[in-house]
């Protein structure tokens, strides 16, 4: 069997939902499995009328829910067969009527809480996976409706909720397989789950992909298709550099290198099942169905390419901290990273020295209480507005002249951190966000000017954010 993950935009109308069964249909002789996120920007714009409920204007908010609910109402007359469309306006409505108090309850309390947010962002996919399943019945084919969470089990960190794989696993294996047997077509969700009190959950936002490869990977799935609006993954953002390449076919750990430093056609977290079962992930453009997408396998082939695509985060803060008790001392840094630890703050990046310590960091919610708590360690200073750029290849750090060739080609660009040697398959470093387009431009100049036609494709891109 196969799993496919259609992102947003490639459920986000009637149009989209009918591309999407005719990508299914060629291959029912595999047993494909439908993960689905919510139709377009339904997850932004029900947490903007959470927002809005929070602020008091709870009016406001119901006129917002109601365009939303028009809009899954339309998508139900078109794709539904026309004895179903009764029963399923009803369901909606129902699912609609929980949001209204969800947002009366927010309302009330004045705030979003986790718990309430969750309850809210989480309706997108149970609505649209709801629609798509009656699409498949409305084209002759056995759409059959699964909701994920009970088998989906998490822990209660709401938003960003860890699965329980040693109970979810067995679950989805049983769960699904009674779905797929007699050749129905499984629509399911991304991105939610449940805890073990039946309270609904989400894995984090671009968590769908993340339950397509968790779901394959229990299912041991022959392979796991993530359909997106891009080619595949591309030698850079296409925005930034509007030639970028499509590459072919990539390693697990080049993609997760990418994922992890920005590209945004995965979730950095999605890849992990995959790997761990040795499940090739293909990543394809619902819109071009015909192009064959970015195959991510194990062990790629042998390309002459040194960097394989450059990845880059804008919005990156450095901490440094600066102290004399660094110097021949040993525990300090335990000590110093147990504090990010506290914070529940993750650190991409880190440079020493015999008394200096810089990192960054990528998520700020927490910054005041880490600076707080870091003084006690030296002194404390702080760069906002930086971006991290990441070059991806299995030949970085054995290739002599390989820094040469980066850092002379943006001689020009001040970099603050370099990091060169702790991973065998990237160079990464800091500039200033301001300089981040004008680096990857020139980076792109100087490794992609030739293409390896057995690793990347020259394609016309388009834009990302499924």
């Amino acid at each position: 069997m196969i799993v496919l993950k259609f992102g947003g935009t490639s459920v986000e109308d009637a149009a989209a939902i009918r591309r999407l069964i005719s990508i299914v249909r060629p291959q029912l002789d595999r047993q494909p499995l439908i993960v689905v996120s919510a139709m377009g920007r339904t997850t932004n714009r029900l947490l903007e009328c959470a927002q809005i409920a929070e602020l008091g204007d709870l009016e406001i908010a119901y006129s917002c829910l109601d365009a939303i609910i028009a809009e899954h109402f339309i998508a139900i007359d078109q794709l539904a067969l026309p004895e179903e469309i009764a029963d399923l306006r009803e369901s909606l409505r129902r699912r609609f009527a929980g949001i209204r108090d969800t947002l009366e309850e927010i309302n009330q309390a004045g705030r979003v809480t986790p718990l309430l947010s969750d309850a809210i962002s989480s309706a997108g996919e149970l609505l649209s996976s709801v629609i798509v399943a009656a699409a498949f019945r409305q084209a002759g084919l056995s759409g059959i409706w699964v909701d994920a969470r009970p088998m989906m089990l998490t822990n209660d960190d709401f938003t960003r909720a860890a699965v329980q794989f040693d109970v979810a696993y067995p679950r989805l294996k049983s769960g699904f397989t009674a779905a797929l047997t007699g050749g129905g077509v499984p629509v399911t969700q991304g991105f939610i789950g449940s805890t073990s009190e039946g309270v609904t959950t989400t894995i984090g936002r671009g968590g769908s992909d993340y339950s397509a490869s968790i779901i394959g990977a229990a299912l041991d799935a022959q392979e796991i298709q993530i359909w997106t609006d891009v080619d595949g993954i591309m030698t850079t953002d296409p925005h930034i550099v509007p030639d970028a390449a499509k590459v072919k076919i990539i390693s697990f750990a080049e993609a997760s290198e990418l994922a992890y430093f920005g590209a945004n056609v995965l979730h950095p977290s999605t890849l992990l099942p995959a790997m761990a079962k040795d499940i090739p992930v293909r990543v394809c453009n619902s819109r071009r169905p015909e192009i064959q997408g970015t195959a991510i396998v194990r062990k790629a082939p042998s390309s002459r390419a040194l960097v394989k695509a450059i990845a880059f985060k804008r919005g990156i803060t450095v901490v440094n901290v600066t102290s004399d008790r660094m110097l021949m001392a040993y525990g300090f840094l335990a000590r110093l990273f147990d504090v990010f630890d506290r914070h529940q703050t993750p650190v991409d990046m880190v440079a020493t020295s015999e008394v200096s310590v810089s990192m960054t960091l990528d998520d700020p919610r927490n910054l005041e209480l880490l600076i707080a708590d870091l003084e006690s360690f030296g002194d404390v200073s702080v760069e906002r507005d930086q971006a991290l750029v990441c070059l991806v290849g299995e030949r970085l750090k054995y290739t002599p002249g390989i820094a040469a060739r980066i850092f002379s080609s943006i001689e020009e660009v001040n970099v603050s951190m370099i990091s060169h040697g702790a991973s065998a398959i990237n160079v990464s470093f800091i500039v200033a966000g301001r300089d981040v387009n004008h680096a990857v431009r020139s980076l792109h100049r100087e490794f992609f000017s030739d293409l390896d036609i057995t690793t990347f494709e020259a394609t016309i891109a388009t834009p990302a954010g499924a």
